[in-house]
């Protein structure tokens, strides 16, 4: 049974000068957390030359396929048809990034291989959670 998946892509990152670059990136979406998906940049993506990590919903994900989604952290929204935006805001700055829309939908199609669209509350361990979360206080 598969229960983690990790797909290497390609990104543009979108820079307010005439040239963008091309960056590796690296999708992944884990059965233990099945409302998240991750995309990680290497340390020669940013600007202090550290590794970036971003989460945020498989939901969101879906919706930005289909059209403008999110209104925090990360927003996403097709460009054209084979292109997709996300757009990434942090207190140090805002990154927008290009993804191929195929790889996106594949690697949705992936996750929802692992834990079916509308199934991920199943796959939460609410026991372990709340001991975790009882054990603190």
């Amino acid at each position: 049974m598969i229960t983690v998946i990790d797909q290497a892509v390609q990104a543009q990152l979108i820079a307010s000068t005439p040239e963008s670059r091309a960056i590796p990136a690296c999708l992944r979406y884990e059965r233990d957390d099945p409302f998240a998906v991750r995309v990680s940049f290497p340390p020669s993506a940013s600007l202090d030359g550290s590794a970036v990590e971003w989460t945020f919903g498989r939901e969101l994900l879906a919706a930005g396929l289909r059209g403008p989604a999110g209104s925090g952290d990360v927003q996403m929204w097709p460009c054209g048809p084979r292109r997709t935006v996300l757009e990434f805001h942090a207190p140090e700055g805002m990154a927008m990034v290009q993804f191929d829309t195929g790889d996106l939908r594949r690697f949705l199609g992936r996750s929802y291989d692992v834990v079916p669209e509308g199934h991920e509350a199943g796959e939460l361990d609410l026991e372990q959670g709340l001991a975790s979360l009882l054990k603190g206080a």
